[in-house]
């Protein structure tokens, strides 16, 4: 299976170009991921995976997993244990999350050098020896809540909470360049809601271990790294408030998608692109994609896929089409999908989009709409291409609300009962 991340960037203001009708909106594709988790309690405590689970189904995709995390366990007694060796040699990972006992990468440089990256070198070997295509994940989990106040007498950088998590940022990191890895932020993330949002507490009574919160915001890290999506565009809170979860998911994009090459720094994706321009039935695509060597076209008309770099194609039909491209580097495979709009624009292909009014526009909780001359479908999405809700308008003055919806840029998609035209109109929401 290849190792898909489906990637999306925000969708373009809809141009009605006399001879060159070009409509193009981004299309989040599905994402079917299998992970592997292999940790400890950190791990296993409101059963991590199944939370990032949840984040998937909320954004139309799946995650697959199995997990072996015994309470305290580290990556040298995962490497003679029989039931974390038995799941690596199942092979068929897409990727292998790696999270060592809570303290151990934080001791000195001496003792992890000793009894932390050998063993983060050997599991990292397994995995590729089994799953040539997995990456590796390492989980950076996060410094105690107060420090580390057993070890703070003999390794004085771990005393307080700021300085053993910098020690686990730093040694996560290296393991993460050593072994070509990608890299979790969650300790970064939950340093993040440390300081904006003392009130969130990210830690159960112990001090070590997450709560609700914590765990929410592990998972997010998670989420967003793994299937490379705004966290902010997830539907899913868990069990948190609406204002946690917002306040959890702000972090999370501030932190893992907003750098996110940097947490896939050393084992980087190729990445998918290209821009189409219109003549007639016919579609001319420009790749621009980088980092990859091969690359396959699906045209959405069932037409055969195409290898060319850069092909054109000429539909039999007008019409709303989902062109997609795959950008393809040895194991890798990343696909980003696009609706081209062949033949004439406009609901019904009526050129109606001159005489439709939308307002108001910047919305507070209503937008409403003038001038449809036939009822529609909807789709609306946010402004990096994820679908958020869809329905049925009726003809004449129709009405969307968009109360429960954050404030920030969208995009909504109007198309024909029959499916045989399209508008997208930007939408402010305040």
């Amino acid at each position: 299976m290849n190792k898909g991340i489906f990637q999306t960037t925000k969708l373009k203001a809809l141009l009605l170009l006399a001879g060159s009708l070009f409509a193009v909106s981004q299309v989040t594709a599905a994402d079917t991921l299998r992970v592997l988790f292999l940790g400890n309690s950190y791990t296993e405590v409101n059963n991590l995976p199944q939370v990032i689970a949840n984040l998937a189904v909320a954004s139309g995709d799946q995650l697959i997993y199995q997990s072996n995390t015994p309470g305290g366990q580290t990556f040298q007694q995962h490497c003679s244990n029989s039931t974390t060796l038995s799941l690596i040699a199942q092979g068929g990972w897409d990727y292998v999350v790696l999270q060592e006992q809570s303290q151990r990468p934080s001791f000195s440089d001496g003792q992890v050098a000793n009894e932390v990256y050998p063993y983060a070198k050997k599991l990292d070997s397994l995995i590729h020896r089994a799953s040539p295509c997995a990456k590796t994940v390492f989980y950076m989990t996060w410094g105690y809540k107060n420090g580390d106040a057993g070890n703070c007498p003999v390794w004085p950088p771990i005393c307080t909470y700021s300085g053993m998590d910098s020690m686990l940022y730093l040694r996560y990191s290296i393991m993460a360049e050593d072994n070509e890895a990608w890299l979790s932020p969650a300790g970064r993330v939950r340093r993040r809601v440390r300081a904006l949002n003392p009130s969130i507490e990210l830690y159960a009574a112990d001090g070590s271990h997450p709560t609700a919160a914590g765990t929410f915001a592990a998972a997010l890290s998670f989420y967003t790294l793994l299937y490379g999506k705004d966290p902010v565009a997830n539907t899913y809170n868990y069990s948190l408030s609406a204002g946690d979860a917002g306040a959890i998911k702000a972090a999370a994009k501030a932190v893992a998608f907003d750098s996110l090459s940097y947490w896939r720094r050393f084992d980087p994706l190729p990445a998918a692109g290209f821009t189409a321009t219109t003549a007639g039935n016919t579609v001319n695509l420009a790749n621009t994609s980088m980092g990859a060597t091969a690359y396959s076209w699906d045209f959405g008309d069932g037409s055969p896929a195409s290898a060319v770099a850069s092909p054109s194609h000429t539909y039999a039909a007008s019409g709303m089409y989902d062109v997609c491209l795959k950008a393809i580097d040895g194991c890798d495979t990343v696909k980003l999908c696009r609706k081209v709009q062949i033949g004439t624009v406009g609901i019904g292909n009526r050129g109606s989009l001159t005489e439709l009014q939308v307002y108001p526009n910047p919305v507070t909780h209503t937008l409403y709409f003038k001038g449809l001359k036939e009822n529609c479908d909807y789709i609306l999405y946010n402004n990096i291409g994820v679908r958020l809700q869809q329905g049925k308008l009726e003809m004449g003055q129709a009405a969307l609300s968009l109360q429960r919806l954050p404030a920030g840029l969208y995009y909504l998609q109007l198309l024909s009962a029959e499916g045989q035209g399209s508008t997208v109109l930007p939408v402010q929401k305040q």
